[in-house]
């Protein structure tokens, strides 16, 4: 009975049977597909996944594009490079090894976190730089810990060389690395952390085709991580080299003239807006940024009052003063004022209430001294008579208040007043008294010394205005080139047809600024033998009665201005320099004809055509020789003979070219009782002396004479 009872509870039902073996049927066939799946459908995807395990790919980077002047000579190079970088997946604990590598790379544990830390959201294999321009001894640290440290690669790559003492920094800019707010831009979509991109200059506007595109190679590694050989390898392409208008010559002349005093030069062709020079102060050493600048020094940098990183050549919005005037005169004469305008300067002018100063009683002026003269009250009264629309429409013509569309990054477009302007901006009409404030280039008015340098030439030229460039465009692909002019819009080229003859009045009443003469604001910036003309421009940084109230201060000076063209008319050079807080308006003249000077002798020179060296003016000499004893009388021995000891003679003379040409000698004494001769300077003439003796002689220079000329005095209305 029992037997049969549990033989019945050990009989499985045919129902559950059948789930069973149905159940075991679909998990076969599961598993079947699966590996169906594995073998044959991602055979390839499996394969390459298998092949990572063991193939480590590295990047290849391109070399930036050499930078060279407009004569081919090179001005920023590249040299050789090791990156240190740190791969997190080679590793289980990243955090534990940083003490071993802060301490082998000469790093900051604090900073080194910190780097860390920024690409906490980037994938494990994606290398992260911890450390450039890694030394010898670094690369020997990390081929000793290789086992120890496998998350450390490193990588060849070519640095930026720029040149030494910021050498035309403001205008090539420097490279740095893609920023987090960078990579918020999208002109920066398709870059990545780490990647070097340019940062100002030149840099910045063709960072596209400086950069090159990198290439990779795929390393074998070991299991740990270890390269055992390569795979394969796609090289990188280098970036494009570009050639500059700037001309290095010119521009060593135009920073040595400008030595460290706060301002900038401009020095551009006018007939095709090449830009020969560039020069900005204070400068920076862009070879600081190549590598990654210092904290505390990039602190220096951005807290500078003088503002080093300022581009002031573009950058700069100042008033210009009376450089403005040039703009004036051709406003007043086109339109049939200013020809018949005869004034007598009393030293000021003030119809609405306010009394306007001029700098001097200059007397009876018209057009023609008007600009020499750089005479405020002249002005004033001009102003008045063209009235500020007039003067507005004048000057956004030729470019005031607009960019010029330079192709560098930054440029500020200056400003221009006009009676809209105030109403638009301060909701109240413009008083006639502010329009003689504007007339002299003084009130709302703003330029950049790269505007001032477009529109003198432009004006000297006959009325054809140029965009400014740098690069040479015919080097750079159609499709940038477009995009180059959509993404840096300005006045660029233009044409404002300006009557020949007061074309003519304008550009000899500018080349009279430079002349000698009695209230001619450059006069000692003349260049003897070269036709240079200008414009000097003083613009008050506050009031007279501000000034008068406010302790004095080199700050407190205003900035000064001029802007310079050879030849007068048709010019192929134009210079504007601005010196800010520079006080005296004849200053940046004289800074002006040097870097003039150097253009024109050195395409004299080129051309074989110097002129003859100006003879050397007579070096004043003192000498002292002796000459042995003669025979007085007849029958007498010789006193050297004898035993004598001969005279001593002293003398002043007077070499020139190596041979004595005048003598004027002290006396002549005598030995050994070294009493003074009676022999009259006369007696003793130049072919007495030795000239070797002479020649051989260190030179005294002749002191310098007071000039007996008129000298140059402030400018014109804006400093006593």
């Amino acid at each position: 009975m029992v037997s049969s009872n549990f033989n019945r509870g050990e009989k499985l039902s045919p129902v559950k049977a059948a789930v069973v073996q149905y159940g075991i049927l679909f998990m076969m066939l599961g598993l079947g597909a699966g590996l169906w799946r594995l073998q044959v459908l991602d055979v390839e995807n499996y394969r390459v996944l298998a092949e990572q395990n063991r193939i480590r790919k590295e990047p290849i980077l391109a070399p930036r594009g050499k930078l060279f002047d407009r004569e081919n000579r090179l001005v920023v190079d590249d040299y050789p490079s090791v990156t240190c970088f740190l791969v997190r997946e080679q590793t289980q604990n990243v955090d534990a090894d940083l003490p071993l590598i802060a301490k082998g790379l000469d790093l900051d544990l604090d900073q080194l976190r910190a780097t860390l830390h920024r690409y906490r959201g980037q994938p494990g294999y994606q290398p992260i730089p911890v450390k450039q321009d890694v030394t010898a001894d670094e690369q020997a640290f990390i081929a000793a810990h290789r086992n120890e440290l496998p998350e450390l690669e490193t990588i060849d790559e070519e640095r930026r060389l720029y040149p030494r003492d910021g050498f035309a920094a403001h205008l090539i800019g420097y490279v740095g690395e893609v920023s987090e707010d960078d990579l918020n831009n999208s002109r920066f979509a398709y870059y990545e952390p780490g990647d070097v991109v340019g940062k100002a200059g030149i840099e910045e506007t063709y960072d596209e085709l400086l950069r090159g595109k990198d290439g990779s190679r795929e390393v074998v590694v070991d299991s740990h991580g270890r390269e055992v050989g390569y795979f394969g390898i796609e090289h990188a392409v280098p970036g494009q080299a570009l050639k500059l208008t700037i001309d290095n010559d010119l521009q060593r002349a135009a920073e040595l003239a400008m030595g460290d005093r706060n301002g900038a030069i401009v020095a551009m062709d006018p007939r095709n807006g090449e830009i020969l020079a560039l020069v900005s102060r204070p400068s920076f050493d862009p070879n600081a940024f190549t590598i990654k600048i210092d904290r505390t020094e990039w602190n220096k940098l951005i807290t500078d009052p003088d503002h080093p990183l300022m581009n002031k050549a573009l950058q700069a919005q100042l008033a210009p003063g009376s450089t403005f005037k040039i703009l004036m005169s051709v406003a007043g004469l086109q339109e049939g004022v200013a020809q018949d305008m005869h004034i007598m300067c009393n030293g000021g002018w003030g119809p609405y209430g306010y009394y306007h100063q001029c700098d001097r009683r200059h007397g009876p002026v018209d057009i023609h001294t008007a600009i020499p003269y750089s005479c405020d009250t002249f002005f004033y009264m001009l102003g008045d008579k063209l009235g500020i629309d007039r003067i507005a429409k004048y000057a956004t013509e030729f470019g005031y208040g607009q960019k010029t569309g330079i192709d560098l990054p930054g440029e500020q477009a200056g400003l221009m007043p006009s009676a809209q302007w105030k109403v638009k901006n301060y909701h109240a009409r413009w008083y006639p008294d502010e329009t003689l404030d504007v007339a002299i280039g003084q009130g709302a008015v703003e330029a950049t010394p790269l505007q001032l340098a477009r529109i003198i030439g432009g004006i000297a030229s006959g009325g054809h205005l140029v965009r400014p460039h740098v690069v040479f465009p015919d080097q750079l692909p159609a499709e940038f080139r477009k995009s180059l002019a959509d993404s840096f819009p300005g006045s660029g080229e233009a044409y404002i047809s300006i009557d020949p003859e007061n074309w003519q009045i304008i550009t000899d009443g500018m080349a009279q600024v430079t002349e000698p003469g009695e209230f001619h604001t450059a006069g000692s910036a003349h260049l003897e033998g070269i036709d240079f003309a200008g414009k000097t421009g003083t613009a008050q940084q506050m009031s007279h009665e501000a000034m008068a109230k406010t302790a004095k201060s080199k700050s407190n000076n205003p900035n000064v201005w001029f802007v310079g063209v050879t030849p007068r008319r048709n010019p192929e050079l134009v210079v504007a320099v601005l010196w800010q807080s520079g006080e005296f308006s004849y200053y940046p003249a004289r800074i002006g004809a040097q870097v003039v000077e150097a253009y024109v002798d050195k395409k004299r020179r080129l051309a074989g055509n110097l002129p003859p060296p100006k003879a050397k003016p007579p070096v004043e000499m003192g000498a002292v020789w002796t000459t042995p004893g003669v025979e007085t009388k007849p029958g007498a021995k010789n006193t050297a003979a004898a035993g004598g000891r001969g005279q001593i003679h002293s003398g002043h003379f007077f070499v020139q070219n190596g041979q004595i040409v005048a003598a004027n000698p002290a006396g002549v004494e005598t030995s050994p009782k070294r009493t003074k001769s009676a022999t009259p300077p006369a007696a003793v003439n130049a072919k007495t002396v030795p000239t070797e003796v002479a020649a051989a002689l260190p030179e005294r220079r002749p002191a310098l004479k007071p000039s007996s000329g008129p000298q140059p005095g402030p400018e014109p209305g804006r400093n006593p």
